[in-house]
This record gives C-alpha cells, structure tokens and sequence, in this order.
C-alpha cells in the first residue's frame, strides 16, 4: 500500500529554523529514522521508504508555502495515491507549542498551505497533522513569529515533539486514521 507524507515549508536557508517549516522537520526525521534520503525532484525533495508492507513516499515541496497544492497534487497523481492515504504535516498557530493534533479533513484554519492545496484538490478531505507553534506574539506580529526561528527554550524540546509526530505519522500508517486520532489528539 502507498502513502504520501507531505510536510510543509518553505525552502531556502533563511527558512531552515523557523516555525513554519516543521513539516518539513517531521518528514526529514521520518526519512532519517527510516535510513532514506531527500533528492531533488519535480516541485518537491522527494524520498520513499518501504517499512512492514507499506510503501511511504515524503514530499518537501518545493513550491513555498503558498504553492504547496501544486506539488502535492503531481505526486499524487505520479504516484496514484488516493487522498485517504495522504497526509499533510504543517505547523499550527492555534496549538500550544509541541501538540499535536490530527484530522481526516478540515478547515484550513488560514493556513496558506492548506488554502491553496483545498484548492488545487477542489475540497478540504485530506488528512492533515497539525503541529502546534504556539502563539507567543503580539498583536500584527503573526507572520514575523510564524517565519521565525525557535526560542532556546523551545529548541530543548523541540527534537521529542518532532519525535512525536513522527510517531504519529507511524500510527496513522499502520493502525489507520481513527485510532492515531484517539491516541495523539488530547
């Protein structure tokens, strides 16, 4: 069985550490965890792995953030995964820093990612893991928190919660959707 693994991000060095990209943190861990490499490929860094039957396929698009449906949408099409067996790993505003929360489909919670691939894909039905960034801004700060790099703080924490989610990935993959959401959503 096929999977895709997209995780979200900007490319670009001056976008490594920051917020935005820990999709791509989660699917780099995942490919390192799993004794595989990103090459450069069609709109994406791509990498596959093949673990207790599954075939996963991870994508870093490389589209930016806004573009991320059109990466996406070719691998799916390339690979001819269907959208139960996708899952998209972004950042989230609206979580406390590390949580972790996952859907079988949803609002884009004005994410630019989410917007644009709900667009591409002409509706909202993918599964998605959400991983919370916090909040810690002021007021017309948004986008200068969301591009920018980890807190000390949260960089002694970060690699367990990366550890998590990709635990989380693992769930969805063998045990299915409903039960990794009974277990990593608290």
């Amino acid at each position: 069985m096929n999977f895709l693994i997209a995780g979200l991000g900007n490319i670009g060095d001056e976008y490594t550490e920051t917020r935005h990209n820990i999709g791509f943190k989660v699917v780099e861990a995942l490919a390192s965890k799993n004794g595989s490499t990103f090459t450069l490929d069609r709109l994406a860094h791509y990498s596959t792995y093949k673990t207790r039957g599954k075939n996963v396929h991870l994508i870093k698009p490389t589209t930016y953030m806004n573009l991320s449906g059109k990466a996406l949408r070719y691998w799916m099409q390339e690979l001819k995964i269907p959208q139960q067996n996708v899952l998209v790993v972004l950042d989230d505003l609206a979580l406390p820093f590390g949580s972790l929360r996952l859907r079988g489909k949803g609002s884009d919670g004005g994410h630019n990612g989410l917007k644009d691939i709900d667009a591409t894909l002409g509706n909202n039905n993918y599964p998605r893991l959400r991983f919370g960034i916090g909040s810690q801004f002021e007021k017309g700060r948004q986008v200068n928190y969301v591009l920018g790099k980890w807190t000390v703080e949260e960089m002694k924490d970060l690699n367990p919660r990366i550890d998590a989610a990709c635990e989380a990935v693992n769930s969805f993959l063998f045990e299915g959707l409903e039960r990794a959401m009974n277990k990593y959503n608290k």
